[in-house]
């Protein structure tokens, strides 16, 4: 019995232990996600009248004054973004990223010959390695995304990639940030920049809650370009072409930027929620091996009075 109480004992201890590592990086995750969803919530409204521009812009502009206004024929390659993480220990982040990017490629696979993964994040990029499929470039993602510059490289390769044809359609995977509760993977069309205000169709795949998405867009699309029944026109100055050249790149490089900052938010958020919920699995085990060692220390000193009661009644007998 002395054996099954200290066994109980050590297993407390090494809960105990573990309970103040997973509490300590569920305080690390939760600073991480303030800073994080700052960093969303100061460049969301930006990003979100960036592309509403876009749209705009590609529904009134010639497509023949940019490349990136073109609109293929026919969809041959694409490429496919992939942001995920460096870490794990957040619960299902990575792999919905993952099999999201997987169900994409495969549903639409008979219709493009070609679909090459871009991935920003080891976790997400090696479960997709082990899907086999086909990883082009693998670029250094950062814990936290401070600057646009940190994705500079990837954007300047992605765009470059279109405009020499290389990729006729570019797709983004990200998990999009609602609340630190509630995160939603989706796939999200770049280029070429599409005139439909939903952002999340094409031909890699549609996202779950579309509809609820599609409405939020156009929402926005309303709010910023409408005016009662007036819709903004644009004059370029000092040619459309020069002011396409400068601007076009540069927004596209803001809806990388900005969903790469939805991501950064939503992983911390699940790490935070996951090591939330392993502190709070580890007490109710210590609950329950407590009581299991009260038990045993009960029945020990039970049966140690009934050993010294046996043994007194022995002496008197004598």
């Amino acid at each position: 019995m002395a054996s099954g109480t200290r066994e109980l004992k050590r297993r407390m201890k090494s809960i105990s232990n573990t309970k103040k590592i997973t509490k300590a990086m569920e305080m690390v995750a939760a600073a991480k996600m303030r800073k994080a969803v700052a960093s969303v919530l100061a460049t969301r409204d930006y990003a979100n009248l960036a592309w509403a521009t876009i749209l705009n812009l590609a529904e009134k502009t010639n497509p023949d004054l940019h490349v990136l206004l073109r609109q293929p024929k026919q969809v041959e390659s694409v490429g496919l973004i992939l942001v995920g993480s460096n870490r794990g220990l957040c619960g299902g982040f990575n792999l919905k990223i993952a099999q999201k990017a997987a169900a994409s490629i495969k549903k639409y696979e008979k219709s493009v010959k070609a679909t090459e993964i871009i991935s920003l994040g080891t976790k997400s990029r090696d479960i997709v390695r082990a899907m086999n499929f086909n990883i082009v470039a693998d670029f250094v993602k950062q814990d936290l995304t401070l600057s646009i510059t940190d994705i500079s490289a990837l954007s300047k390769m992605v765009i470059s990639d279109f405009t020499q044809r290389k990729y006729d359609k570019v797709f983004i995977v990200f998990t999009d940030f609602v609340t630190s509760m509630n995160q939603v993977t989706r796939v999200k069309q770049l280029l070429p920049i599409q005139t439909e205000p939903d952002e999340y169709l094409g031909v890699v795949g549609m996202s779950e809650g579309v509809s609820t998405r599609k409405e939020f867009i156009h929402d926005k699309k309303e709010k910023y370009l409408r005016k009662g029944e007036y819709k903004y026109e644009y004059i370029f100055e000092p040619s459309a072409k020069v002011v396409l050249r400068e601007m076009l790149p540069r927004l596209i490089e803001m809806q990388i930027y900005q969903t790469v900052l939805e991501s950064e938010a939503s992983e911390h958020s699940a790490r935070m929620v996951a090591m939330k919920n392993a502190s709070d699995a580890a007490g109710d085990m210590i609950d329950d091996l407590t009581l299991s060692y009260n038990r045993a220390r009960q029945a020990s000193i039970t049966q140690e009075i009934a050993e010294i009661s046996s043994g007194a009644a022995a002496l008197m007998r004598k």
